[in-house]
């Protein structure tokens, strides 16, 4: 049999092994992958770009172009669709060009930015554009392009009917950029929805202003 104090050792020392196994940190859990604005998201039927992040204080909206989905379409971070990220809860055009993808996957984070070739902008705020205003706008294709809003409450006629109360600006887009966002500093103006010319000669576009989606659906930037 072992002497006392041999047996108190034995006992406290597996008590303070028990004991470091409690207290003993923990790997930091991974931050969320940040989604922002300016990211292309794909669906069984082609990709589209995220104009903008929007929160109604529960939930975060993405910003895309009216004509990238029907409601429900499913929407991934990568071309596999691997990685689901949302759903299509609203989807309008003609009459207005823009949809709201419902943000599901907690693995992602959806700040309010702007991902423009390798800046990160931050989006504070989202007032109706004026005519003079400076505007720039990114897209997947052809990158930052820089120029100003020529005139507000604009109408452009498409095929399936007429869209109105966009915004004219002297940005040039080609093929592939549309959907992507229109802004002015922190200031979030609106998404390319049409255009005309190239990059190489210049152009003008036409954006669906934000302003307008976020006070009709209760959402916000700069949160």
């Amino acid at each position: 049999m072992r002497p006392r104090t041999a047996l108190a050792q034995l006992l406290c020392a597996a008590l303070l092994g028990a004991l470091a196994l409690v207290t003993a940190p923990t790997a930091a859990a991974a931050a969320p992958t940040p989604l922002r604005g300016g990211t292309v998201l794909y669906s069984p039927a082609g990709r589209c770009v995220v104009a903008f992040n929007a929160t109604n204080g529960t939930r975060h909206y993405g910003v895309m172009a009216g004509r990238c989905g029907t409601v429900g379409t499913r929407w991934y971070a990568d071309a596999r669709l691997t990685a689901q990220v949302g759903v299509t809860e609203t989807a309008v055009f003609p009459g207005n060009d823009y949809a709201l993808v419902r943000y599901t996957n907690p693995d992602f984070a959806y700040p309010s930015e702007i991902a423009a070739g390798s800046q990160v902008i931050r989006v504070n705020r989202a007032p109706a554009p004026v005519p003079g205003q400076s505007a720039c706008r990114t897209g997947p294709v052809t990158g930052i392009h820089c120029g100003t809003v020529q005139a507000v409450n604009v109408s452009v006629t498409h095929p399936q009917g007429t869209v109105h109360g966009l915004f004219r600006a002297s940005l040039c887009a080609e093929p592939g950029d549309s959907g992507g966002p229109t802004f002015s500093g922190d200031t979030g103006l609106g998404l390319v929805v049409g255009g005309s010319g190239n990059c190489a000669s210049g152009g003008t576009t036409y954006h669906q202003p934000l302003a307008s989606i976020l006070s009709t659906y209760g959402l916000r930037v700069g949160y």
